[in-house]
């Protein structure tokens, strides 16, 4: 009889000792939400949210322009009807900024260019991207990674969607445009300036206080040939 009762107590013993561990340990914390963040400009307000599980080093390279600042006061100065919306690096003065080293390219994170997403806008080298970006107002697939041959197979890394003032974006583009500074075309007509860029839920960051130094490598000299005859999203 005592052996049995003692074998009972055994048995309820490691039971209450595990629920009093689970009672113990706190709730699991919900998933951190994707960042977000809203670009203010001329036009109206466009709000992104990132993929930095998709994207991690485009998204990093991303927010830590908008932190600094860096986008405050640049352009989008590149807009095509049916295909793209471009900017982040020229000043009204139509000047390049001086950007951090480049990222390598997240093409192949199996993320497609299609309509509202954000992607990394680069040189003919698919590791040449640094600040720029573009919102594609159609569905771009023949932007898409479709292989590591060359520069026109590497394609174009997406690394967030817009979420909110898509009508804005689109409004851009109906924008007319012209030849302007180092551009040959596509600049639109007021020009759009980007008057702030944060991170939703951050603090806004202060102005710089100075102006902005041209960037050496950021030319827009240099552009790569598109597959399907597709313009090409460069630097310029």
């Amino acid at each position: 009889m005592l052996k049995s009762l003692f074998a009972t107590l055994l048995l309820i013993l490691p039971l209450t000792l595990t629920a009093q561990t689970a009672k113990a340990v706190p709730a699991t914390a919900a998933a951190t939400p994707p960042p977000q963040v809203l670009l203010r400009t001329s036009q109206g307000d466009i709000t992104v949210e990132l993929y930095p599980d998709k994207a991690p080093k485009s998204v990093a390279n991303f927010l830590q322009y908008v932190r600094d600042g860096f986008y405050d006061g640049t352009l989008l100065h590149r807009a095509i009807p049916g295909y793209l919306v471009q900017g982040g690096l020229y000043t009204r003065d139509l000047q390049p900024r001086r950007t951090r080293p480049a990222v390598p390219s997240e093409a192949d994170n199996g993320l497609s260019n299609l309509r509202g997403t954000l992607a990394v806008a680069r040189g003919a080298d698919p590791n040449s991207g640094t600040a720029q970006f573009f919102f594609n107002l159609v569905d771009n697939r023949r932007l898409d990674f479709v292989g590591n041959q060359s520069g026109l197979t590497w394609g174009y890394a997406v690394f967030g969607k817009v979420i909110k003032g898509m009508d804005v974006v689109d409004k851009i583009a109906a924008l007319p445009t012209r030849a302007l500074g180092p551009f040959a075309g596509d600049v639109p007509n007021p020009l759009v300036l980007i008057e702030n860029a944060h991170v939703v839920g951050e603090e806004t960051p202060a102005p710089a206080a100075s102006a902005p130094t041209p960037a050496k490598a950021a030319s827009a000299a240099t552009k790569p040939a598109a597959r399907k005859a597709a313009k090409p999203v460069g630097k310029g």
